[in-house]
């Protein structure tokens, strides 16, 4: 997740010192959602939230950006673990979020003006029985075969990081430079999985122009920084361990993530939002210029939480299905157009007319994507 601030999970002292300040903007009326829809106002310092409280369930929150900044809302459980999120809302727009919150507790809600930083937040209490899942064997059976492609991936994560930094700690700046993307892939694969670990996220994957004063560019984009600009530094070497390290406990503990049908559909859009916000605009890769892999990658997670899902899907709104089909291929097709060797033809290269063709190819797909949390939630 790259434009995540590194402040967020670097320590809990850190975030209670953020949070007073952040709650400084944030105004929420007392009461319970009872499983109707919470509204959402996202100014640019504000974050309005209808009520403060909700019974275990299924949580819709009606988000409307009301500021002149995109922004983007999350609630998060203890740790700063999304429950749910969704991103690129432009101002003047609303969206729709469903989020599955099974167990009673405390939570916190978060508007990120021009997403970036902590975010406005507030507190969201969750009150009522434990919610057990679904009975839905469909529903059971989506959610053990996408749990599968989370490991797969997760093991050939940890691989080819390990390539990626032995070639660093080598000093051969060429392989690395051909590892990186790669590695990048698995990690892109799975971003919702892996960035809601939010101790472990922005130090990994977080980028430069998200940093704050005081604070480290380090992990993936600090190396590429590295490998495209600065040259390898002095302490090159122990950035690629903490990243070696990082990663293996982002893969390890991605193996333990009990997701559920509704969390994998959230997913399924929070990776094209990520597509929309960060990739399609060249902003991930600014060094290495290797934006569409990572687009490609998450076209390719996004499609295997929907493949997983696919059963319900043709139950519950069988229109869905074909519609996802053609949507998906087009963007597959502009893609492909776009390959050059193993890999893609870097950003910079990119033409504006081949730029704006991926953003409506990315945009039309993004509609019925939208759809597919509420069809789960049914």
């Amino acid at each position: 997740m790259p434009r995540t601030p590194l402040s967020r999970p670097l320590s809990l002292a850190t975030a209670l010192v953020l949070v007073p300040l952040a709650l400084a903007g944030c105004t929420a009326k007392a009461g319970s959602s009872a499983h109707g829809v919470v509204s959402v106002k996202a100014g640019d310092s504000s974050c309005e939230v209808s009520t403060t409280s909700a019974s275990t369930g299924n949580t819709t929150f009606e988000v409307t950006n009301t500021g002149s900044k995109t922004t983007e809302f999350y609630l998060y459980a203890e740790g700063d673990r999304i429950m749910g999120e969704v991103e690129n809302i432009s101002p003047g727009l609303s969206r729709r979020l469903i989020v599955e919150v099974p167990q009673a507790g405390s939570y916190t809600t978060a508007c990120k003006p021009g997403m970036v930083g902590d975010g406005i937040r507030g507190d969201f209490l969750v009150s009522g029985d434990t919610v057990q899942g679904d009975t839905d064997t469909k529903l059971d059976d989506a959610t053990d075969s996408y749990q599968r492609y989370v490991n797969s991936q997760a093991d050939a994560l940890t691989a080819k990081t390990a390539e990626f930094v032995v070639a660093v700690k080598a000093g051969d700046v060429a392989l690395a430079k051909t590892l990186y993307p790669v590695a990048r892939t698995y990690w892109e694969r799975i971003e919702p999985v892996a960035e809601s670990f939010g101790d472990l996220d922005p130090i990994t994957d977080g980028r430069e122009d998200a940093l704050e004063p005081g604070q480290e560019l380090t992990g993936w984009h600090r190396l590429e920084r590295d490998l495209w600009r600065d040259g390898l530094q002095p302490d090159s070497v122990a950035m690629a361990d903490q990243l070696q390290t990082n990663v293996n406990e982002v893969s390890t503990r991605a193996r333990t993530v009990e997701l559920s049908a509704l969390e994998m559909a959230n997913g399924a859009k929070a990776l094209l939002d990520e597509v929309a916000t960060g990739k399609v605009t060249g902003e991930e890769e600014a060094y290495s210029h290797t934006d569409l892999w990572d687009f490609r990658a998450n076209i390719d997670g996004s499609e295997a939480a929907i493949a997983s899902l696919r059963p319900v899907l043709q139950e519950r709104n069988p229109d869905l299905v074909p519609t996802l089909d053609a949507r998906f291929a087009a963007v597959d097709q502009a893609l492909t157009a776009l390959q050059a060797g193993d890999g893609y033809v870097l950003y910079d290269q990119l033409t504006p007319e081949q730029v704006k063709d991926l953003s409506d190819k990315v945009d039309a797909l993004a509609e019925p994507l939208s759809s597919v949390a509420g069809t789960v939630a049914e």
